[in-house]
């Protein structure tokens, strides 16, 4: 199954990923705005909350392989922040915390680069052991095609399986955030619940 890497991936992303023969991502495509290639969403105590990562300005088109991040603003002291505002009081914050850290202090070149280190730190966290690789070239179609997942402003119809959010005294349960919010609240658990999920729906 074809993938984009983004920051932080959302729940629907990793539990088709962990469900798929074979994973492969797309790293050949032109770099779009306003996506999950540098932005994720937790639930903070107004609700959604956008960690986005800034990116540098060039003029044209641009390879995602080739996007830059922008580190003239604090953002990852700013990310930081925000997940332990959120999550602090969360089960298991403390007991993943510190395995995320590295990825708020090391200033990754290249966005594409961070992503993937991402990805490799929730899949020890979930105790997943998968295998993958990146496309060769642009792939203009696949039959088993998960790039739309991509699109931050995609609506889905689907019902997702609930679980205990950390506000969910005061707020509605908010469905398929970053993978973070998974983790924090259902901590081993997690995989379980991605397993859960019917992604036949989607595909």
């Amino acid at each position: 199954m074809l993938f984009h890497p983004t920051y932080f991936s959302s729940i629907l992303q990793y539990a088709l990923m962990i469900k798929s023969d074979k994973i492969e991502f797309e790293i050949h495509d032109n770099y779009q705005k306003q996506t999950y290639r540098n932005r994720s969403y937790i639930l903070g105590a107004n609700g959604k909350q956008l960690l986005n990562i800034p990116t540098q300005k060039v003029s044209g088109k641009q390879l995602t392989r080739d996007v830059k991040i922008d580190y003239s603003s604090n953002w990852q002291s700013e990310h930081l922040k925000t997940l332990y505002s959120a999550y602090n009081s969360s089960p298991f914050f403390e007991f993943y915390i510190d395995d995320l850290l590295e990825l708020f202090q090391k200033k990754e070149t290249y966005l594409l680069d961070l992503n993937f280190k991402t990805l490799v730190v929730i899949l020890q966290a979930l105790q997943v052991d998968i295998s993958y690789s990146n496309t060769s070239l642009y792939q203009k179609e696949e039959k088993k095609d998960a790039r739309f997942l991509v699109n931050s402003k995609l609506k889905l119809d689907y019902i997702f399986p609930k679980y205990t959010q950390v506000f969910d005294s005061k707020l509605d349960f908010e469905p398929n955030l970053s993978i973070l919010d998974l983790l924090f609240m259902e901590g081993p658990a997690s995989l379980i619940y991605l397993e859960k999920i019917d992604f036949n729906v989607f595909i």
